[in-house]
């Protein structure tokens, strides 16, 4: 019996797995929703299996599929932006950073293995209000980000379509939102895994796509490669809010701490987690500051966001078709975590958790459509990409992986020093993270505001809800 199971079972307050008690009820015999025991052993046995045997590889693959997807189609903007220097800089950093903070996340579930989601964590540093608080947070973060995947694939359909020759964009909105729905079907992130190395060989081909199109463009041109008016530093006149718009895009490039609790939650060994980010980690700062280096570099300060638009009319239907399943598949994984999670508050000791019977998954597809059809909603009402990133970033991306494990290592991992020279240096580096979190936080929230009322003053996007293109 695994240490996690063990560690659940003999705390009193934890959520416990299907079918098992604190010791008050009938082994084997577990209530329903209405306090029914139902004795459903091999429901529980196998329902217990299926969400247990998740290895490092497969959570390093899973992990990819959360997280390199959107944010590397918007890094070359946020170079374009930025400058050069200041782009790859902010690049590799905020992936060292965010690799430290996934540290502590790790290290926090295996001090706490009854912690199955983010929201729990919040429920041992603050209580019943932490709780409540971050699992808002956590469910709406999702939410937005499956949004976000709605909107580029919006924006996918009308490139490799030209529009559609007309057709209201709300009908490709619609249709991205069916394929998501569909393929957050499959409850399990170890059945998630299998799509994740088509997902991971789509993304790298679209980029790869990408970076040879706008390479070709341009050593074709009047004075080739060295005719691009790329900088090493910020454009002139750059104001706070779009700077900080393109910072927060970097941000929510490295989000992938967040699904981090629900991933390990499903290891058959959770203490192999260290492999996973350091190997995502290591793999997102290359691909990262690779793709936006490059293209900003072949395409200069009109470099379009997501990258794949600035490939060329021909060249971006091809990229964009290519890219097809990543902008599924990772946006799909995402309604799998919010509906298990909310599944898994409602009904914590009931079969339905393991949706393995009619009711379970009669309730699942319910959670993965209503999920869905608010994203579709979120994203018909904010219908521009760096933007809708933006905001992510700064309400909730800035807490996920910043803040809040700053106040994970103080309130739970600091004792864990070996020294009290590593201790005053993580003390100081756990001080920084809360801080680029506050920061993210509040200058980023203003300069999403502030770039949403000025792209429309200048009517450079379409109004919510309308037919008209979406770029």
């Amino acid at each position: 019996m695994d240490s996690q199971y063990e560690t659940k079972k003999n705390d009193p307050n934890a959520i416990m797995p299907y079918g098992e008690s604190s010791g008050d009820e009938h082994v084997g015999e577990v209530r329903g929703m209405g306090g029914d025991i139902f004795k459903e052993p091999e429901a529980q046995h196998e329902g217990h299996a299926k969400f247990h045997r998740l290895g490092w590889k497969r959570l390093t693959v899973v992990l990819i599929v959360e997280a390199i997807a959107l944010g590397s189609l918007s890094l070359p903007g946020a170079f374009a932006t930025l400058g050069m220097v200041p782009g790859v800089i902010l690049s590799v950093a905020m992936g060292l950073i965010c690799i430290y903070t996934a540290h502590v996340i790790g290290q926090t579930k295996l001090k706490h293995p009854e912690i199955a989601h983010y929201a729990d964590v919040g429920r041992v540093m603050f209580g019943r209000w932490g709780y409540e608080i971050i699992s808002f947070m956590f469910v709406l973060q999702l939410i937005f980000i499956v949004g976000s995947h709605v909107l580029t694939g919006t924006i996918m359909w009308g490139t490799i379509t030209e529009n559609g020759n007309g057709t209201c964009s709300l009908v490709f909105g619609v249709v991205s939102a069916i394929i998501l729905f569909l393929l957050a079907i499959p409850p399990s992130f170890a059945e998630v895994a299998i799509l994740g190395y088509i997902d991971f060989v789509s993304i790298c081909a679209a980029i790869l796509i990408t970076m040879i199109a706008t390479g070709i463009r341009s050593s074709n041109q009047d004075g080739g490669l060295a005719a691009v008016p790329w900088s090493c530093w910020p454009k002139e006149n750059l104001s706070l809010a779009e700077g900080f718009i393109a910072v927060s895009n970097i941000v929510f490039a490295y989000s992938f701490a967040m699904c981090q609790f629900s991933f390990m939650d499903e290891m058959h060994t959770p203490s192999d987690y260290k492999k996973s980010i350091v190997a995502l980690g290591l793999i997102e700062i290359v691909i990262y500051t690779v793709t936006g280096g490059i293209v900003y570099a072949f395409v200069g300060p009109e470099v379009r966001s997501p990258a794949l638009l600035s490939a060329g009319h021909t060249l971006a239907k091809v990229a964009f078709g290519i890219a097809l399943p990543v902008i599924f598949i990772s946006g799909s994984i995402n309604t799998v975590v919010v509906s298990r999670y909310l599944i898994e508050r409602i009904w914590p000791n009931d079969v339905i958790r393991y949706v393995n019977t009619p009711k379970g998954w009669m309730v699942w597809l319910s959670f993965d459509a209503g999920i869905t059809i608010i994203a579709w909603v979120i994203a018909e009402a904010i219908p521009f990409f760096s933007d809708l990133l933006a905001i992510c970033s700064a309400l909730f991306i800035s807490g996920f992986s910043f803040y809040f494990p700053a106040l994970m290592y103080f309130k739970i991992t600091r004792n864990d020093a070996k020294s009290v020279s590593k201790k005053y240096f993580l003390d100081a580096l756990n001080i920084l993270c809360f801080i680029i979190g506050m920061i993210i936080l509040g200058v980023g929230t203003y300069a999403a505001i502030q770039d949403i009322m000025d792209r429309y003053d200048r009517g450079e996007v379409s109004q919510p809800y309308s037919c008209a293109p979406v770029a």
